[in-house]
């Protein structure tokens, strides 16, 4: 018997695929199994860190009460007006300066100064300007999502094959026609990378506006829950946060993969 022959075939590539899959669910099943243990034997704190079960069954009582669901319709509208307003302004900002060199020279220098802002650092100054509704949370949302879309849509379209629109323009294709046809097509997985980054940013802003001043919300949740020392709630309260932006984000994936199906 040869050597080659008596070694153990080599994994092909959908079992190690599978594998690494199956490591991603299990580790943090395992995470929260320890954690559970450790609550268990008291190595954990309760008052520091209260066990999943606990943290569970707080979010069970918020969805039973109705609370857990007038919260995410308030919060969600939020980040939706936020998204439409600041990603709207974005592309048109970015699509203008990638295509007019005159355009960048007035508007990206400002663009860049008001981007270098903290912009949650503008909290309180939206609030003397808008007052304590909901319209200096959609802004601080909107002003977040602005820059990322407005950043990768502009380096898109300066990217664009130079020989595609020469030939487009051989070919007697109009400004419009060599804009739908050949610069959005081009442009659209980076704008559509730069539009995950903006909902992250739009989430991680929505949190520390509604914490901060919020009468409604998740965010309002988890301050009424810290006013109580319930942590169980506060990091139920994040945990929707997390979720909700790892299930937009991949909603924006299959949008991407749909969208971009040519590519493949």
């Amino acid at each position: 018997m040869s050597i080659a022959t008596a070694l153990p075939p080599a994994p092909t590539k959908s079992r190690a695929r599978r594998r690494l899959e199956y490591l991603r669910v299990a580790s943090p099943l395992v995470l929260l199994a320890v954690w559970q243990l450790g609550s268990a034997t008291g190595l954990i704190p309760q008052d520091v860190l209260p066990a999943p079960s606990l943290i569970v069954e707080a979010g069970l009582e918020l969805v039973r009460n109705g609370q857990l669901a007038d919260a995410l319709q308030v919060s969600g509208a939020r980040v939706v007006e936020g998204l439409v307003l600041g990603g709207v302004i974005g592309i048109v900002l970015g699509s203008a300066v990638g295509l007019s060199h005159w355009f960048e020279a007035a508007a990206d220098p400002p663009m860049q100064m008001i981007r270098a802002l903290p912009h949650l650092g503008l909290i309180p100054l939206f609030i003397v300007w808008f007052g304590i509704g909901e319209l200096p949370k959609v802004l601080l949302v909107a002003l977040g999502v602005v820059f990322p879309l407005y950043l990768n849509t502009f380096s898109a379209i300066r990217q664009v094959d130079p020989k595609l629109l020469e030939t487009a323009q051989v070919l007697g294709f109009s400004f419009r026609q060599r804009f739908g046809r050949i610069m959005v097509p081009s442009a659209a997985p980076q704008v559509l990378v730069g539009f995950r980054q903006s909902l992250a940013i739009a989430w991680l802003t929505l949190i520390v506006a509604e914490q901060i001043n919020a009468d409604k919300g998740i965010g309002y949740l988890i301050n009424n829950a810290r006013d109580f020392l319930r942590i169980d709630i506060i990091i139920f309260g994040l945990t929707v946060y997390a979720l909700l932006g790892i299930s937009t984000d991949a909603v924006v994936r299959l949008i991407e993969r749909r969208a971009l199906r040519y590519r493949q």
